[in-house]
């Protein structure tokens, strides 16, 4: 058996779910469009750019999060992923997840966006295993706007990675062949520590990474 990572936002779907998240939440009202627009674009910038603060983008979409009821939450994402998520599913994402399964391999989706949102959206995908941001909740289920320990971003999606396997007594060494799936320069930590990183979809500075160590690429969505 091997494993097979992947990123979500832009790898496996064409659009950066926490960032549409927080679009839907502007379009249906329930935050004030002008200042949430604002921020939420300043920070996806900064994420285009390599320089987002990964623990203060978290606690500004928790915090977010935290001001609203986890029923109300829970039904909002019922409608976000009908108006948004479910029309973006592209067969070809679908496609290479079947093609992994069926080959025996251990199937993970790892995104450094929180798993409030991805949860469901690796669910639509069909995967069962997800190592995403974690919102620290009331024994409730309520949001505090808080996250939980080290983001699942950059560095830190090597450091979740090896905990969550150490969890089942592996490595990734356990593996004869571990993939990983990613579209951003801000993976190549992981895609450096696996057998066989594959630049998915990827930006100009994964493509340029990728074609210097003769990493294969992979486009999903032409």
């Amino acid at each position: 058996m091997n494993l097979a990572l992947f990123d979500l936002d832009h790898t496996l779907i064409p659009l950066d779910s926490d960032y549409e998240w927080g679009q839907f939440l502007v379009r249906i009202g329930a935050v004030d469009a002008d200042e949430f627009a604002r921020r939420n674009a300043a920070f996806y910038a900064q994420y285009e750019a390599g320089k987002l603060d990964p623990v203060e983008y978290l606690e500004f979409a928790l915090g977010t999060l935290a001001q609203f009821p986890r029923r109300q939450l829970d039904a909002w994402h019922r409608q976000f992923m009908d108006e948004v998520v479910r029309p973006g599913i592209r067969p070809a994402a679908l496609d290479l997840l079947a093609r992994h399964r069926d080959a025996g391999d251990e199937v993970v989706i790892i995104t450094a966006t929180n798993r409030f949102v991805t949860a469901p959206i690796a669910q639509a995908l069909g995967v069962t295993n997800l190592i995403a941001a974690e919102p620290v909740e009331t024994p409730e289920g309520e949001i505090t706007g808080k996250l939980h320990g080290i983001p699942t971003s950059g560095p830190g999606k090597v450091m979740h990675t090896n905990e969550w396997l150490s969890a089942q007594g592996k490595t990734l060494s356990s593996f004869e062949r571990s993939y990983f799936y990613s579209d951003s320069q801000n993976d190549i930590p992981l895609l450096s520590a696996v057998s066989h990183p594959v630049a998915t979809n990827p930006n100009a500075l994964l493509k340029a990474h990728a074609q210097a160590q003769g990493w294969p690429i992979l486009s999903l969505f032409e």
